[in-house]
């Protein structure tokens, strides 16, 4: 059975669209359960359900019959969200009977909903003439398969629009456009361009071209040269393989062969989509047919299929030249946009990125921020293989995306980017005035970075220093550990950039998602693991390096604040700062003239926040790591988009935690910093001054807003809305408030689009 549904949802996910989509359900769903129909209901705009897909039941039903809200057992299923399993449904007094349907002669009943993101979109039906209930396992697997399906339905629906769009010049999408997750706030417009990792054919997507002899060039240049490669590793290998496994190349060469293989690719090169998306149209077709072949031995040959289009797509790819044909506001999307990706891209031509996966604090949006770029995360129903090409909005704010939307909301947006523009103007006149509050008191604005490239329009945002500098980079870019002179000429330059204003250097924080390739570390839970400082002490060598070259680096400067990661007791504080005290005496016998810098310790575990009293009397300052603080005080994994929306840093929980940190730090006169994401955060900023908060570090984006914020409050109003959200006790509520109090301030163009 579990072999049976993974071929089905696989060939659900590889529809074309919404038509295609739900006829292969139906169909298979039927075969499966052995009944005499199965339909498919679809939620629709005014909130009743339209028969979209039947077997079984009448064709010219589909498309016109249509159930209000409330109306019949497709609504019942609905409301309850859970199955509804009937002997006879002729019998129920919901059941509504349609004439042009002929189902009167089925009694048997079983309807499921079909919920995704906790909405009811549709309801999966079987009905059989006999009259009695379905057995357990029945509804149990009709349950399985509408929540394996739920996504697969909607990204088809959304596919199959764009699709029809194309195909009719009509905007179909205006008045619902695709979600996700608000990732860097701004709006951005542009043509949309997909990029996709090396050799993954599912990830290709389609894109038109003019020139199609030279891309049938291009297909037959890939195949010779994979007929080659065969024909070396054939003979390379000859006499090393028994003659079975060798006959495996024999066979790549006869699909090679195959003109169902080749004629299909190149009739879809002629057709104007180009040779990879044609190419990864057949192959996906023809792995199909062999998963479903009854034979297990056949099965598996569907694996030797996609390896050899995948062999096909390199050579594909390493002959397409490098893209450098970007359009002036180009909108980058992707599966999953990564930070090595944006990197590669050229900054001076990227307006927005769209990310399928990920979540508001994944590190590509963290950079997207500090680069300005309007983002959106965990678009999870946005048809990637469909929309290269296509014009699109990017709104951060809300985290919704516009597929060839009309020119009314063209128009719109177009007026809320002039909006924006006009307000970013206004901001960056407030670089050369003090960041206080209405009544004086002083907020101090860092900013935290990683690359020695941000120097530059780090120190052109007026930000007070760096309080938070990423020392993990540096090792990331390398093949091995940088060494003690290398990590002092980096920190040098750092240090030096705001001398002598105060510079916070993270010692090395790797494991959970930022792995070195020379260092790596495999692991079943990595963000519960073996990461951070828990790294660096195993590792004293490591940390003895940094630390001198950190202690040297500052050497006249005396700018220095060392900031130790991932503390959870206080015995790694302890073994900690030893090793610091043996670094800096080392230094001393020789002969170095250093400064003792001042020690600080990061909050990001629940243990942490604990025995943050006994953390102050230690060093000399606490930082909150707001990021890691909210994913463990949550148990939210925030690089997890199915998870995302519970992952926000203004839950009450979060709050408190913060409340009890700065208050035992206090005890000690010990100040506390913020440096995660929640520091760049218009509406949490409130809070944070509130609390007493004096030092805040975030994205050199993020710096002008924030300071807009604090010059348009008073101390005493921020520690007033403080104490009425210390009594909230749910997420949506503060968030709703804070935005409020924002607008109320005239301060709602930096939680929306606008002014």
């Amino acid at each position: 059975m579990l072999e049976t549904l993974r071929r089905l949802v696989q060939e659900v996910n590889q529809a074309r669209n919404l038509d295609q989509a739900l006829s292969i359900i139906v169909h298979s769903v039927k075969a499966i359960m052995n009944v005499a129909v199965c339909s498919v209901y679809l939620r629709d705009s005014n909130n009743g359900f339209l028969l979209m897909a039947t077997d079984g039941l009448e064709e010219r039903a589909v498309g016109k019959v249509r159930l209000q809200e409330g109306e019949g057992l497709i609504s019942l299923v609905a409301k309850r969200a859970e199955p509804v399993n009937l002997r006879s449904a002729l019998a129920h007094p919901k059941y509504h009977y349609f004439p042009e349907t002929g189902e009167e002669s089925y009694h048997a009943f079983l309807g499921v909903p079909i919920i995704h993101h906790r909405n009811v979109v549709g309801v999966l039906v079987v009905q059989d003439h006999v009259a009695q209930s379905f057995n357990e396992e029945s509804e149990t697997f009709m349950i399985t398969v509408a929540a394996q399906l739920a996504g697969a339905i909607a990204h088809a629906e959304i596919s199959g629009d764009l699709e029809e769009q194309h195909k009719t010049e009509k905007t179909m999408l205006d008045s619902r456009p695709i979600s996700g997750l608000p990732g860097a706030a701004g709006v951005a417009m542009g043509i949309a361009r997909v990029v996709y990792p090396l050799a993954d054919i599912s990830a290709v997507p389609d894109r038109q071209i003019t020139d199609i002899p030279a891309e049938l060039e291009r297909f037959e240049k890939a195949l010779a040269a994979v007929r080659q490669e065969l024909r070396i590793m054939s003979q390379r290998l000859e006499d090393k393989l028994p003659a079975q496994e060798h006959a495996l190349f024999d066979a790549y060469l006869l699909m090679l062969e195959s003109d169902s293989i080749t004629d299909g690719i190149r009739n879809g090169i002629k057709k104007g989509n180009w040779a990879a998306a044609a190419l990864r149209d057949v192959i996906q077709e023809h792995e199909q047919i062999f998963r479903d072949m009854d034979d297990s031995y056949m099965r598996e040959r569907g694996d030797d299929v996609r390896d050899l289009g995948r062999r096909i797509l390199m050579h594909l790819q390493q002959d397409t030249p490098a893209d450098t044909d970007f359009s002036e506001n180009t909108i980058l999307i992707s599966e999953e946009v990564t930070p090595s990706m944006l990197a590669d891209m050229p900054m001076d031509k990227i307006s927005g990125v769209i990310s399928v996966r990920g979540s508001r604090t994944s590190h590509v949006a963290i950079l997207a921020r500090a680069l300005g770029l309007p983002t959106v995360m965990g678009a999870a129903d946005l048809p990637v293989r469909h929309i290269d090409g296509r014009e699109v909005i990017v709104d951060g704010y809300s985290g919704r995306v516009y597929v060839s939307p009309s020119e009314t909301v063209c128009r719109e947006y177009r007026q809320l980017l002039t909006q924006e523009q006009e307000l970013s103007e206004e901001l960056q006149g407030l670089r050369g005035l003090p960041s206080e509050t209405l009544d004086g008191e002083k907020i101090h604005l860092y900013v935290n970075t990683g690359l020695l490239a941000d120097m530059s329009p780090t120190q052109e945002s007026g930000a007070e220093g760096i309080g938070l500098y990423r020392t993990e980079f540096p090792f990331m870019i390398r093949q091995r550990f940088p060494g003690e002179e290398e990590q002092r000429a980096i920190y040098r330059q750092v240090l030096g950039s705001f001398a002598p204003d105060p510079v916070v250097l993270r010692t090395l924080d790797v494991g959970g998602d930022k792995s070195l390739p020379y260092f790596p570390i495999e692991e079943e839970n990595p963000f519960l693991g073996w990461r951070g400082i828990r790294i660096t002490l195993d590792h004293p060598e490591i940390f003895l390096v940094q630390i001198r070259a950190m202690l040297r680096a500052s050497i006249g400067l005396n700018n220095l604040n060392i900031l130790l990661p991932m503390i959870s007791d206080i015995s790694e504080l302890t073994d900690s700062l030893n090793l610091i005290h043996q670094a800096y005496g080392e230094l001393l016998e020789e002969g170095e003239k250093i400064e003792m810098p001042r020690i600080g310790v990061m909050i990001e575990v629940p243990s942490a926040v604990y025995q943050a009293g006994s953390l102050a009397r230690r060093v000399d300052y606490l930082s909150i790591g707001t990021n890691d603080l909210t994913q463990y005080l949550l148990a939210v994994d925030r690089n997890n988009a199915r998870v995302a929306e519970l992952y926000d840093s203004l839950h009450p929980a979060v709050i408190r935690a913060m409340m009890q940190v700065v208050e035992s730090a206090r005890v000690y006169d010990k100040p506390v910093s913020v440096c995660g994401e929640m520091a760049g955060d218009p509406a949490a900023a409130i809070l944070l001054v509130g609390m007493g908060i004096e030092s805040l570090s975030m994205s050199v984006a993020s710096l002008p807003q924030i300071k807009w914020v604090v010059r348009n409050l008073s101390s005493e109003r921020a520690n007033e809305i403080l104490s009425a959200v210390l009594v909230m006790e749910d997420v949506h509520s503060i968030r709703a408030y804070l935005h409020a109090q924002l607008e109320e301030a005239g301060l709602g163009g930096l939680i929306r689009a606008g002014k």
